[in-house]
């Protein structure tokens, strides 16, 4: 539903991603809607930062992985706008479907979760939402969060092996490499395959990048 611009305040939205054509779209979008209004737009973390606490937007999409010479991605940006503003309300918008990409902005402290090829009307129905305080998750999303809820979590040490194996390397290397025993890692890949329910390197690395564990 669309309210007349007469009977509220519009929606003042931040968008925060490193492809101009994409927030020129979602800009456009916004036109059209009365009840809202794109009020800047930002390519990197760092500039997102600066434009949150210039702007005081309503509501902040914010992409997760940007290409900015910062080298900021979008959690690090979710957390230090967070921590100027604990109110912020922050919806990513990604490409990445793994739900533990999802689990890690809505920690840092995102309030909704979308995907980049979902419809229009699904977009400015989450900015809706994610402004009345609401919480907004994707349904692909929401799928894979149930999917694995009872999982066991990978541990930071077996994050960083994952990386390492999809980088092609050996137990040999990865051991010289971490400054631990080639059993020591052998153990600790026996393990990542159970918690991922996976039988080889290539597959687990494979799961491990759908997930977001480690990025493609």
């Amino acid at each position: 539903m669309i309210f007349p611009a007469s009977m509220t305040t519009p929606i003042r939205v931040l968008i925060v991603d490193d492809h101009p054509m994409l927030r020129e779209g979602i800009t456009g979008l916004l036109a059209g809607c009365q009840d809202m209004e794109a009020v800047g737009e930002a390519g990197n973390g760092t500039d997102a930062i600066a434009k949150f606490s210039d702007l005081a937007p309503d509501v902040t999409l914010m992409d997760l992985r940007m290409d900015g010479v910062d080298g900021m991605d979008g959690i690090v940006a979710i957390r230090a706008i967070r921590t100027l503003s604990p109110r912020a309300r922050i919806l990513v918008l990604t490409t990445y479907a793994g739900d533990i990409a999802a689990v890690r902005a809505m920690r840092a402290g995102a309030s909704g979760y979308l995907l980049k090829n979902c419809l229009r009307s699904e977009l400015i129905d989450a900015i809706r939402a994610i402004h009345a305080g609401r919480r907004v998750v994707c349904a692909d999303i929401a799928h894979a969060l149930a999917e694995h809820a009872l999982d066991e979590p990978l541990v930071e040490r077996e994050i960083t092996i994952l990386r390492l194996i999809g980088e092609g390397q050996s137990n040999k290397e990865i051991a010289r490499a971490l400054g631990l025993s080639v059993d020591t890692i052998k153990a600790s890949v026996k393990t990542i395959f159970e918690k991922l329910d996976v039988h080889d390197r290539t597959h687990a690395a494979m799961v491990a990048a759908r997930r977001g564990y480690i990025e493609r």
